[in-house]
This record gives structure tokens, C-alpha cells and sequence, in this order.
């Protein structure tokens, strides 16, 4: 595909409210693009809206739980009847958990699940025919090298980052002939409120932000690299030469990455 031109491009951003997805709005804007955001906190939309709205052609707020079908019914109907199409779907809303499987419980597996991968994967669906009427279009999926690579006490987690890779694999095969592209990034771990938010057993120290986060990625950083993958029209991406390493280390030698994993990465 011919380099991607971003400046008035119809852009739906999930999980807008703080972290890599606002990073990613903020980005662009300054590219000229039509922004409609969205995530569960209305007042940090506006205000990250506000502060846009200069740069963007413009920007849009949608707040609501992608969990429930009437908010993605709701994205639709916005993109049908103000973007009369959509060219870029970033899929960026998360939840994490954190704890031994075997103490978590059904609820924490379907939570993070919902979000992770159910939510984007019906958003997709619902916005397809929008996509085929595109300019360019591409759907980005905001997964983890997590979803490469599985380590203890993020089992829910995990699972959900490795069913967003597989879906974004199949996806790229079956839509290659529409001309909708499909890419798959992998952060590692980047400083945002994910920490805070992370769903744990209250018997369970979670890790606190402040170590978890040490040496971690600036939400600008992973902004600036899903730009660029955009325009270049790239399949996936792993973002830090740690997680370059692990999904290498993993392909390689996947019993060296069992041995290690096992005995360094409890947290």
C-alpha cells in the first residue's frame, strides 16, 4: 500500500481518557485529523478534547463502557451520520489483573475479557461496513507483548492480549482484499494509570505503580510509533528491545523463555 496520508482522516479512538490512547489523540490531531473519542470518563474526554481542539480538524467526544452493546450501537450511529465512514478504528481501551489464577475467580477472567477482547472484537464487526467505505482504512489494536509472551500473575491478562493478536492475524488475512489494513502493536510496559486500575484479590499485594512503571515507555513514545506505523502501512510492532528479546527469546528457545520467565517474572 502506498504511504498513508493522515491530515483529515475519520478517526474512532477507544480508551481516550488518559494514557496511550490520549496520547495517540493528542498525536492526531496534529496531524489534522477528525477525532471522535471515547472512553468511561466524560469529564477527562472534554478536557482532553478542549485542549485538541485547535490542532485537530476536529474532535468529537462519546463517553461510555465499550462493554455494553449501546455504546458501540451509539459509536455507529455517530460515524454514520457525521463521518459517513470511518478510516482508522484504534482499538486502546484495557484492563489488566493481577494474581495467582488458581485465587482469582470467574468474574476477574470475564472482566478482563470483556474489555480486552470481546469489546473490540464487536466494535470491528459493528464497524466494518464504515471501514469498507474508507479512505485507506485500518483497524489498530492496541495488544501487549504479553500477547507474544504469557508470565505468571497476569494470567486473565494474558489471555485476553493473546486472543487480540490472533484476532488481529485473521482479521489482516481476511480483509487484505477489501483494502483494510490491520495493525497489531505491542507495548511493553509504559507509564500510565494501568497500575492503578488493575483488577487484583484485595488478600494480593499488587505492584505498586511507581516500581512497576520503572524504566517503562512514555505514553508519547508509543503514540509516536503507532503514527508511524499507520503511515508506513506496517503489520505489527513490539515497541521495546525488551520485548523484542522475550518474543525472540520465545520463538527461539521457547524453554530458556519458560526456565526464565518462571523464575524472574513474578512481577
Amino acid at each position: 500500500m502506498a504511504r498513508r496520508i493522515l491530515r483529515g482522516k475519520r478517526v474512532l479512538i477507544t480508551g481516550a481518557s488518559s494514557g496511550i490512547g490520549a496520547a495517540v489523540a493528542q498525536a492526531l490531531a496534529l496531524e489534522g485529523c477528525r477525532l471522535l473519542i471515547t472512553g468511561r470518563r466524560e469529564d477527562r474526554l472534554r478536557e482532553i478534547a478542549a485542549r485538541l481542539r485547535a490542532s485537530a480538524e476536529s474532535i468529537d467526544v462519546l463517553a461510555g463502557d465499550l462493554i455494553e452493546p449501546a455504546t458501540r450501537q451509539a459509536l455507529a450511529a455517530f460515524v454514520a451520520d457525521r463521518f459517513h465512514g470511518l478510516d482508522v478504528l484504534i482499538n486502546n481501551a484495557g484492563l489488566g489483573g493481577w494474581g495467582a489464577f488458581a485465587t482469582s475467580d470467574e468474574a476477574r477472567l470475564r472482566q478482563v475479557m470483556e474489555v480486552n477482547f470481546f469489546a473490540p472484537a464487536e466494535l470491528i464487526r459493528i464497524l466494518l461496513p464504515f471501514l469498507r467505505e474508507g479512505r485507506q482504512p485500518i483497524i489498530v489494536n492496541i495488544g501487549s507483548v504479553l500477547g507474544h509472551r504469557a508470565v505468571p500473575n497476569k494470567s486473565e491478562y494474558c489471555a485476553s492480549k493473546f486472543a487480540l493478536h490472533g484476532l488481529s492475524d485473521a482479521l489482516r488475512a481476511e480483509l487484505v482484499a477489501e483494502g483494510i489494513d490491520v495493525l497489531h502493536v505491542c507495548p511493553s510496559t509504559t507509564r500510565t494509570e494501568f497500575f492503578e486500575r488493575v483488577l487484583a484479590d484485595e488478600a494480593v499485594e499488587r505492584p505498586a505503580p511507581q516500581r512497576a512503571t520503572r524504566g517503562a515507555m512514555a505514553p508519547e513514545a508509543v503514540a509516536a510509533r503507532v503514527v508511524s506505523g499507520m503511515r508506513r502501512g506496517q503489520h505489527e510492532i513490539v515497541l521495546s528491545w525488551g520485548g523484542k528479546l522475550l518474543v525472540w527469546l520465545d520463538r527461539c528457545w521457547p524453554w530458556l523463555a519458560d526456565q526464565l520467565v518462571a523464575k524472574f517474572g513474578q512481577n
